[in-house]
């Protein structure tokens, strides 16, 4: 018989938020793979588990992931943790899910405690719809082209910044998204915990005094409707007609679709479009 692969979520600070059904999948496991053993021993230790532990982190993430298959499919059960919160969120994680997947190996979850839902219940922005982006690349590119996609994103956005990043990633933000709502999270769950609510710019002042410390999570208010709705009336209003009958059936619509869309577009009715696309044909 295949063994099965636990996705055990840990502590995001305090040690109590752990439930007894992790507790309980961490001692029955037969190896427990963590993404620092130096880091994990130390839970382990506080609740008496001495379950045989591996390292299953970035830089071996592809190669150790077929080990721990190989394992899996010998019949052996591992718990799979990360540092702090849910494996497969923003970590290796998720490679040794997909190869299990692929290998016919079941993988089943044993939730608990993430940081980026945490801070997003308390944050005071919306919660219904958001768009988690994790730690922005570092890679100059990438990182311009996600906050280009950001930039129009009417959910709420959370993103992970490190201390030493975190001035640079806010007027970076600022730059691109405007000034919006913030609320800053740090120490989460723990006896310092702190959520800073306030604008990005009121942010980027407040850290010219204040050295930032311990990993944040940033939540940030998505675009309005209202304010999306303005830029796309100022873009069709820059277009000709014939310009803006074109953007769509480019996309492959018909024309008489296209015409509905542009008349929508622009607060018209399709007569008048029909009538001034006909006028602007014949001047030609």
């Amino acid at each position: 018989m295949l063994g099965k692969l636990y996705l055990c979520a840990t502590p995001i600070g305090n040690l109590e938020d752990i439930t007894i059904r992790v507790l309980r999948t961490l001692r029955e496991a037969d190896l427990i793979a963590a993404e620092d053993t130096r880091n994990s021993i130390k839970l382990l230790n506080h609740f008496h588990i001495k379950t045989p532990m591996t390292s299953y982190h970035e830089y071996n993430k592809i190669e150790k992931a077929y080990q721990l298959a190989e394992k899996l499919r010998e019949g052996k059960n591992i718990a799979l943790i990360t540092d702090a919160g849910t494996p497969g969120i923003s970590d290796p994680g998720e490679e040794l899910v997909r190869i299990c997947q692929e290998e016919g190996i079941e993988v089943t979850a044993v939730p608990g405690a993430a940081a980026c839902i945490t801070a997003l219940t308390i944050s005071g922005l919306s919660t219904r719809r958001f768009a988690f982006e994790a730690f922005l690349p570092r890679d100059k590119k990438q990182r311009g082209i996600i906050l280009e996609e950001l930039k129009s994103e009417t959910r709420t956005v959370i993103v992970y910044e490190a201390p030493h990043h975190l001035v640079r990633t806010l007027e970076e933000i600022d730059q691109t998204l405007g000034n919006r709502q913030i609320s800053l999270c740090r120490e989460l769950t723990k006896k310092h915990e702190e959520i800073f609510r306030t604008t990005i710019q009121e942010a980027i002042k407040y850290f010219d005094n204040h050295e930032p410390r311990g990993e944040y999570v940033l939540v940030i208010k998505g675009k309005s409707f209202e304010d999306l709705e303005k830029e796309r009336q100022r873009e069709w209003n820059d277009m000709s007609l014939q310009e803006h009958m074109e953007y769509y059936e480019s996309q492959g619509i018909t024309q008489k679709e296209a015409m509905r869309m542009t008349a929508k577009d622009r607060g018209m009715s399709k007569r008048d479009v029909y009538q001034e696309l006909l006028k602007n044909k014949e001047k030609k």
